[in-house]
């Protein structure tokens, strides 16, 4: 759709990208890191905003190893739950220091 000028000049009408913010020199390189890693290239639509570099990102980023300990909770959660523990005279059950989403389910059971 085209709209029409007093000097009868056609001009297309203005885009509604306003909201669509360009990719950040951060996420650009982070992206080309990955793309060299993996050996594949980082493809130019994937750089038009930070939308779609950041969805990129997120299918091509290398997942963090599981440890043995990457399940425990987290040393501020087990003095969070300590303390719940104290004020009510209670103990925590010993496999919810071997599972972090069995402390948390202790924690919001316990509040």
């Amino acid at each position: 759709m085209q709209q029409s000028h007093l000097d009868g000049s056609n001009v297309a009408p203005s885009s509604n990208d306003y909201h669509v913010l360009p990719a950040t020199k951060k996420q650009i390189l982070f992206a080309q890191q990955i793309a060299k890693r993996l050996k594949i290239d980082l493809p130019t639509d994937a750089l038009v905003d930070r939308h779609r570099i950041s969805r990129w990102i997120d299918a091509h980023k290398p997942t963090a190893p599981t440890m043995r300990f990457s399940n425990y909770p987290s040393s501020k959660q087990v003095g969070f739950a300590e303390r719940i523990a104290r004020i009510k005279r209670r103990d925590i059950p010993q496999e919810c220091f071997r599972d972090r989403g069995m402390m948390s389910k202790w924690i919001d059971r316990n509040l």
